[in-house]
C-alpha cells in the first residue's frame, strides 16, 4: 500500500503531490482525513469524555482493604 498526498483542484480532480508508479487505469481508494484542527479537537473531546467516566461523581469509592498492592508514596 502506498500513501500519497494530493491537492484538490476541483470536486472531481486531484493533483498528486508526488508521482506514483501504478499502471494506467489502476483503481485507487481515497481516504479523506480530517484537518489537523478537527482531529485535535476530536482527540481532546474523546480524552475529556474518558476522564469524566474514570473520575466522575458516580465513580465508586474503594475500601483500603480492597487494595492488593499499596503504594507507599501515596499520602492520604
Amino acid at each position: 500500500m502506498q500513501t500519497v498526498e494530493a491537492q484538490v483542484i476541483d470536486p472531481t480532480l486531484l493533483r498528486l503531490l508526488q508521482p506514483i508508479q501504478l499502471p494506467k487505469l489502476t483503481r485507487v481508494v481515497i481516504a479523506v482525513l480530517p484537518s489537523e484542527g478537527d482531529e485535535r479537537a476530536a482527540w481532546l473531546q474523546a480524552s475529556a469524555d474518558w476522564l469524566s467516566q474514570a473520575y466522575g461523581d458516580d465513580e465508586p469509592e474503594y475500601a483500603p482493604e480492597l487494595v492488593k498492592k499499596p503504594n507507599p508514596e501515596f499520602d492520604r
